[in-house]
């Protein structure tokens, strides 16, 4: 009786903890769509960062290594849609950012 009671704990637990790897894993699918789509349009392979909260997402960071040369408003514009596209979600904030050598 004993033993049961372990085991269906410890497969509430896995199954408990089945569902934020599931979300995470889904995100990191979602990411490297978001910086491939933006390499064929734009150029450069950003790297996709997001922020889920209680399966809202919050954020989506997109960050270029350098300045692409292309227009920040295009920029902006396929940053956005990429990530509404590929998240099937409208985040609250997408976040564009370049990373330049000092």
């Amino acid at each position: 009786m004993k033993i049961r009671s372990v085991s269906a704990m410890a497969l509430a637990v896995l199954l408990a903890a089945c569902g934020p790897f599931d979300s995470m894993k889904e995100g990191l699918q979602h990411s490297e769509a978001v910086s491939a789509e933006l390499e064929k349009s734009i150029g450069v392979k950003p790297f996709v960062g997001f922020n889920w909260n209680n399966g809202s997402l919050t954020s989506v960071n997109v960050t270029f290594q350098g300045v692409p040369q292309v227009e920040l408003p295009e920029i902006a514009r396929k940053a956005k849609a990429a990530v509404i596209s590929e998240f099937k979600q409208t985040p609250k904030q997408v976040v564009i950012a370049f990373a330049i050598e000092p």
